[in-house]
């Protein structure tokens, strides 16, 4: 079950989307539900509105003039030396769904400091 429609991508997106992404958009949505309920199911419904639109937008790509990708955090572009690079945040690539650290801290996460060892399991315990 999505969290937003696709008319909430349209309002939020700086241009218009081609028949074919619309068509993929839905899809994506839905896939975005599940990315946002395996990291937090109890996030509020406006939350997971807002995160599945940015989440869809960043995977379909802004588009614009510029032909900067969404999600981008450096980039280069070179004129007669055909060169153009790009490094994109939070571990995605282009076209990728990922939650980006402000998702993941609207959704509740990110401020917690924790560790795990499943080692420690395997030692039994000893009384004292």
């Amino acid at each position: 079950m999505a969290y937003a429609t696709i008319a909430d991508i349209q309002d939020r997106s700086i241009r218009s989307f081609s028949a074919d992404e619309l068509k993929v958009c839905q899809n994506l949505l839905d896939d975005a539900a599940i990315l946002i309920d395996r990291f937090n199911k109890s996030a509020t419904e406006d939350i997971k509105k807002v995160v599945s639109c940015r989440v869809v937008i960043r995977a379909i790509g802004s588009g614009g003039d510029n032909g900067v990708p969404i999600g981008a955090s450096q980039g280069s572009m070179s004129a007669l030396g055909y060169s153009q690079s790009w490094t994109l945040g939070a571990s995605g690539a282009s076209g990728e769904l990922y939650l980006s650290k402000t998702e993941k801290q609207l959704l509740g996460g990110g401020s917690k400091i924790g560790s795990h060892s499943p080692v420690e399991e395997l030692v039994p315990e000893t009384e004292e």
